[in-house]
């Protein structure tokens, strides 16, 4: 894209800040687009297995649902509790928003296709998504009351807790692939098992890392049955409890971009991200982004599937599986994957 610009005229400096503006903004805006129409998805599939049927009176079959909440939310006024920390209660939401949205700069939606094609992907993703933690910590402190700072405080246990597995798990991918490149991760996928099997999920000694990491993704971004930060029950509506207008609509669209983090993480890391499922010449013909997307939307409908049967667990259950099963296995296996490789891989040398 830089060159188009240079084409046009450009020197080189504005032609690449004209190119990375155009670039964020192609994320950005179908990213904004996506979250409100799986909002729509989630409801509509929650309602789908509660035999109700959901929205379906704003626009044809209630697509315009999430459109006229988002307006809804818009016309509110903001109100700030008169003992909150007004500077960072304002702030926390946009904390929460922004991070969410920059890690997605190191996604491969096709060969090529990546805004930020940097070395150390993998490792930029794992950074960012635990900045997430502040702006929830700093909104349940903020606000100055009992129940958001509880919410908060479980939200940091339950975030650091995962995260520490998750990164054993990212360990096994980086071993096998050989990269923390997140295109060269892709293409290391590429015939991995057969041959024709494009996809870490199909190597039996991956297979079980990738179920640890689709469950430890649903706690990471506080999803039932993980959703502890947001018991109703116990903590009315948890860190956000204070929160009105755009502020809520703010974590809101985080919440749910994190979800579709996620799930794009699940479908890059371990299920070929834009390949398609196997390695067959005609399959190729379809872009690359399409089968990303018809994966992403998969795994959301997992996301959702779970939330609408599977019932809460205690804080207590949460935490023993994140430190008493998770951890001790992910770190097993980082240990029988490396043994793998060095047997197989680099012949047992040291």
């Amino acid at each position: 894209m830089t060159e188009f610009f240079m084409n046009l005229g450009m020197n080189y400096e504005w032609a690449w800040f004209v190119s990375t503006i155009c670039g964020i903004l192609l994320i950005a805006l179908p990213l904004m687009l996506g979250v409100a129409m799986i909002i729509y998805a989630d409801r509509k599939i929650w309602a789908a297995m509660a035999l109700r049927r959901g929205p379906n009176v704003v626009g044809p079959f209630g697509l315009l649902q999430s459109f006229a909440d988002g307006l809804k939310v818009f016309l509110q006024e903001t109100i700030i509790p008169s003992a909150a920390n007004k500077g960072l209660f304002l702030i926390a939401p946009i904390i929460t928003f922004t991070v969410a949205l920059l890690a997605w700069a190191v996604i491969p939606f096709n060969s090529g296709a990546i805004l930020a094609d940097i070395n150390v992907g993998l490792l930029y993703v794992l950074a960012i998504s635990s900045l997430g933690v502040y702006g929830v910590v700093i909104a349940g402190w903020a606000s100055n009351s009992k129940y958001p700072f509880f919410s908060a405080m479980r939200a940091a246990a339950q975030m650091i807790s995962y995260e520490v597995s998750i990164g054993f798990i990212l360990i096994c991918v980086v071993l096998w692939a050989g990269s923390f490149n997140m295109n060269e991760i892709v293409q290391a996928q590429k015939g991995t098992v057969l041959g024709f099997i494009n996809g870490f999920v199909a190597n039996p000694l991956l297979f079980p890392m990738w179920v640890l990491f689709l469950i430890s993704g649903m706690a990471e971004t506080a999803r039932a049955p993980f959703d502890l930060t947001e018991a109703e029950s116990e903590l009315v509506a948890g860190y956000q409890t204070e929160y009105s207008s755009m502020a809520f609509a703010l974590y809101w669209l985080g919440e749910y971009a994190n979800v579709l983090l996620m799930c794009t993480l699940n479908a890059v890391l371990f299920w070929g991200g834009y390949l398609p499922p196997f390695d067959w010449a005609p399959l190729y013909v379809v872009p690359g982004f399409v089968w990303l997307l018809v994966k992403i939307l998969f795994f959301f409908f997992i996301f959702s599937w779970v939330k609408a049967t599977v019932p809460r667990y205690r804080y207590d259950q949460l935490m023993r599986l994140g430190w008493k099963v998770f951890l001790p296995m992910s770190l097993l296996w980082v240990v029988l994957v490396s043994g793998w490789l060095m047997l197989t891989r680099y012949g047992g040398a040291v």
